[in-house]
């Protein structure tokens, strides 16, 4: 189908001066709207108004001017349809071959902080969805561009084939322009949904990344799916598997909770070790000296670029993933010797994804919550025992309950100020995962005493917390909530520890 005709109104004018003088070029009658019309006069492309297509004016301050019936006559009628051929004729619809449209920036807007409900609506596209329908119900004579990424391919089969585009493009594009509008509807109603006091329904529409090799297991067909690609870039390795993904999003999501320099270890999502200093090397060996066994073939990311000192240290035993925001390049050199390791820079969108659900399959649908972003520490700690903490007491209980957080549950961390010194992960009794974060921290020559001990969910007996003071922690932080809290509290103040309530359960199923 040869171009004559073209539509183009566009919010995002990236590249569309370009392409639109290379239609020009080609003979193509070009018509736009509003801004895009103006900007096309400005870099000296023909273009026809609207309102002189339509012979009607743009009105109700541009929220009618496409919604014409020869716009959508021109976009509709099926050419070579007799019936329609001398319909088209009798009300003056001229064929329209192509439309370029991309939608108000809904989305935008409502991202901007004190965006008003008022200032949402008015970014609320009417007239560019309605036209891309048109034109994508009849891609059989119709070319359909809602990307500017496009614009490259439209033109270059357009030179290949004297003007026309190919069915098979149009086809491809016209179900992209399916997904574009479907995505933008979607958006709009979560937005509005907010609004109401229950949630009506939950959809989400989120653009192929890439089909995987497999899921958690070979026998498994697996995809990424959304902006993964926005966040991360791999520099070096194989490609990233289900499970290196699940590993790089528990472990931005862990660093996070790190201002200072920090470097994680973590195995299977869970944390195997943390350390903070000043000193990266300093700070990896604090990290590795908690478990040195079950980082072998784990996740190790730190939330400062990676200097040679630090790689040369984290080169000395195998892993499959190493994320941070950038390598020195002696670093990057020594890790791309390694043929199996994967080097991933965290690119500077990335961060805990704060405005991010939390969205879980089950039989029969999806759980949704938000993500676990309270930070109790500050806002609803409670000292519960006779005994006050010290300055460094408190120190690492913070750093505990950062940790543990991230913890599958059930969940016990032990630490210093600055370092975790045994973790206990996903046991089915609390005194079990109190047992494995000792024996681990034993095991790793670390001493206990003077420690702080983190539990993710509160103490159900005195039992747990009276292990955790015969393992030496003179400190422990927990949610409280417990109907024994005071016979906790009591074997506490027997011992001299000193504890804190967050009020905050940290669950992590």
């Amino acid at each position: 189908m040869k171009i004559r005709r073209a539509l183009i109104s566009v919010s995002d004018k990236t590249g569309v001066a370009e392409f639109a003088r290379s239609l020009e070029k080609q003979g193509v009658d070009i018509i736009s709207t509003g801004g895009t019309a103006e900007l096309l006069r400005k870099q000296g492309v023909p273009v026809r108004d609207i309102s002189s297509f339509t012979d009607f004016p743009e009105v109700l301050e541009g929220r009618v001017k496409t919604l014409h019936p020869r716009v959508h006559g021109g976009l509709l009628y099926k050419r070579g349809n007799a019936l329609h051929e001398r319909e088209a004729q009798e009300h003056g619809f001229q064929p329209i071959d192509l439309v370029v449209v991309n939608l108000y920036p809904f989305e935008a807007t409502i991202a901007q902080p004190g965006v008003t409900l008022a200032e949402a609506i008015e970014q609320i596209d009417i007239g560019g969805p309605s036209m891309i329908r048109s034109a994508a119900k009849n891609y059989e004579a119709v070319t359909i561009v809602v990307d500017p990424s496009d614009y490259a391919t439209v033109l270059e089969t357009m030179k290949d084939n004297e003007g026309a585009t190919t069915l098979r493009l149009r086809e491809r594009l016209a179900i992209k322009a399916f997904f574009k509008t479907s995505e933008y509807d979607r958006r709009i109603g979560n937005f509005l949904n907010q609004k109401q006091t229950t949630d009506a329904s939950f959809s989400l529409s989120l653009p192929l990344v890439t089909r995987l090799r497999y899921g958690e297991n070979p026998h498994q067909r697996a995809a990424l799916y959304g902006d993964f690609d926005e966040c991360f870039e791999k520099l070096h390795g194989k490609e990233l598997s289900f499970n290196n993904i699940l590993d790089i999003s528990a472990a931005t999501n862990l660093i996070g909770e790190f201002d200072g320099p920090a470097v994680a270890i973590l195995k299977h999502t869970n944390p195997c070790g943390v350390g903070t200093d000043e000193d990266l090397r300093a700070a990896w060996e604090k990290a590795f000296a908690t478990d040195k066994q079950a980082p072998f073939g784990g996740i190790i990311i730190c939330n400062r670029p990676i200097t040679d000192a630090l790689a040369k240290a984290i080169s000395e035993i195998f892993s499959e993933v190493i994320i941070a925001p950038d390598f020195a390049p002696g670093a990057r050199a020594l890790f791309q010797k390694k043929k199996n390791l994967r080097l991933i820079r965290a690119l500077p969108v990335t961060s805990p994804q704060k405005a991010a659900s939390d969205i879980r399959s089950v039989c029969g649908g999806v759980l949704v919550q938000d993500r676990d972003l309270a930070d109790p520490v500050e806002s609803a700690r409670k000292v519960v025992t006779k005994r006050r903490p010290t300055e460094a007491e408190l120190a690492a209980m913070i750093f505990a309950w950062r940790v543990v957080k991230h913890v599958k549950s059930n969940a016990i961390v032990y630490a210093g100020a600055d370092r975790t010194l045994g973790v206990g992960a996903g046991q089915m009794s609390r005194v079990d995962a109190s047992r494995i974060a000792v024996w681990k921290a034993q095991e790793a020559g670390l001493s206990l005493g003077g420690s702080a001990v983190a539990s993710d969910a509160f103490f159900p007996f005195a039992d747990g917390l009276l292990a955790a003071a015969d393992a030496g922690a003179t400190a422990a932080i927990q949610p409280g909530g417990s109907v024994r809290d005071e016979e906790v509290i009591a074997a506490a103040n027997e011992r001299n520890m000193t504890m804190i309530f967050t009020g905050v359960r940290h669950f992590r199923h």
